[in-house]
């Protein structure tokens, strides 16, 4: 079934700041690339025949592309961010402003959360990070008010910071992740769900190949995950490479520039 996306165009997107370990204020990055590529991206979601809709980016919020951490939305619920860091804090109420401009039931959080950075919506569960930027309490928050079972992850390795750097889902019913970023506690957890998980090499992991999209058919990933993509054809998915380098040098990928709206 067609997907329903939220994208920001980067058109004020630079690193300016540095409030993970990819971003590097001295080396900054090129806008006119970063949108290019960004172009490529929403060219390839609307080729597989998926909407994608697009919030007005803002300027002076520079992360706001970043669309998969503007809320959490679940059976048309709109589960709005609070981000950690006061440099993206505007991005929260400019997304849940978007939503009930729309109709949308929303809900403004109390904890922090980064949306579906942590949050990652499967067909019977939501998994859930915690330990760099998600409050584990957002995650009872999240159960409550989106009436679905959130299990709770957590995050040791500081380049793999939200959820979705370390793992995505494949189908609805399986995932993908790197063991390496989760703790020995989490990585039972996710062995005990995910026996026929898709274990991805550090390698893979350190180019962001885990923040991918799927339709359960296609795989949006970043082309440089080589070893990943040929794991993910062998099981049977066709693999769709997009070159995202710009900004990843912000920390992001294709997931994070996907926010997904699941009616």
């Amino acid at each position: 079934m067609p997907k329903h996306f939220l994208m920001c165009r980067p058109e004020h997107f630079t690193v300016e700041y540095a409030i993970n370990p990819w971003m590097d204020p001295e080396a900054g990055a090129d806008r006119e690339v970063a949108v290019r590529q960004w172009e490529g991206l929403k060219a390839a979601y609307e080729t597989l025949g998926h909407q994608v809709s697009l919030i007005d980016p803002v300027e002076g919020l520079p992360d706001m592309v970043f669309a998969a951490n503007g809320a959490t939305v679940v059976g048309g619920r709109v589960y709005g961010a609070r981000f950690a860091f006061p440099q993206r804090g505007p991005e929260g109420p400019a997304y849940l402003r978007w939503f009930e401009e729309r109709g949308y039931q929303v809900k403004n959080p109390e904890h922090v959360n980064e949306g579906e950075g942590d949050f990652l919506t499967l067909d019977e569960f939501v998994l859930a990070g915690t330990g760099f930027r998600t409050d584990v309490r957002a995650h009872q928050e999240a159960q409550e008010f989106l009436g679905r079972p959130v299990i709770s992850l957590s995050l040791v390795d500081p380049r793999f910071y939200h959820l979705d750097t370390a793992l995505f889902s494949l189908d609805g019913r399986n995932v993908a992740y790197y063991p390496g970023a989760f703790s020995e506690g989490s990585q039972e957890v996710l062995k005990r769900l995910f026996p026929e998980a898709v274990l991805a090499t550090a390698a893979d992991a350190e180019v962001l190949g885990l923040n991918a999209v799927s339709d359960g058919e296609h795989i949006v990933i970043n082309s440089e995950a080589g070893e990943l993509q040929l794991e993910l054809k062998r099981r049977g998915y066709e693999v769709i490479p997009v070159e995202l380098a710009e900004l990843r040098k912000a920390g992001g990928g294709p997931k994070c520039c996907t926010l997904e709206i699941r009616a």
